[in-house]
């Protein structure tokens, strides 16, 4: 399994990959095209292919958080191919090249999401007990409680408190939203 960068829209698959963003996340959770080549350009941000065998299989979007963390933001395998343990494998590298990663996931209320909250586990994540609402990335603006997961171990509030503020001032100058002006 091998993670290529995508760095624009002329490289191999990227129509693919944006056509598997945009079927697994809802409007609320993704950015336009316009944004995520705006994101691209930043160099805290990784969109990853994530191939097998040479052909993609799914994709993982990234922030580098700090020196020891990312920021998991969007993980999908190609519909085609779920089921087969791509996910795990593909997600179970990845963490094996970060030594801190965390990501957010819905609440567990429904089937999918119960079962996602285990895929999750199962890698070694842990939940964190801390209330954690997440901005939509589009129009109408609305938070979402997300529960915020973290590996190897528990996020302290500080921890929490920091990823908070990245996200909302560095991730979302790349949404709908109105950059923020920072230092």
């Amino acid at each position: 399994m091998e993670f290529t960068p995508f760095t624009s829209p002329a490289d191999p698959d990227w129509d693919e990959a944006w056509r598997l963003y945009e079927s697994a996340f809802p409007r609320k959770e993704r950015r336009t095209l316009r944004d995520h080549l705006r994101a691209l350009a930043d160099p805290r941000f990784h969109a990853d292919a994530i191939r097998e065998e040479g052909r993609l299989v799914g994709i993982v979007y990234w922030w580098r958080y700090d020196e020891r963390t990312c920021y998991a933001e969007h993980l999908a395998v190609s519909p085609a191919l779920r089921g087969h343990s791509i996910g795990s494998r593909a997600f179970a590298e990845f963490c094996a090249r970060h030594p801190r990663v965390v990501l957010e996931i819905d609440p567990p209320e429904d089937e999918i999401s119960v079962r996602r909250l285990g895929f999750y586990r199962r890698l070694g994540f842990v939940e964190n007990p801390q209330e954690y609402l997440h901005p939509s990335f589009s129009a109408p603006f609305e938070t979402h409680p997300l529960v915020l997961m973290s590996r190897p171990e528990p996020m302290d509030d500080g921890e929490v408190r920091r990823l908070a503020a990245f996200v909302r001032e560095v991730v979302l100058r790349y949404s709908e939203h109105e950059a923020p002006q920072l230092p």
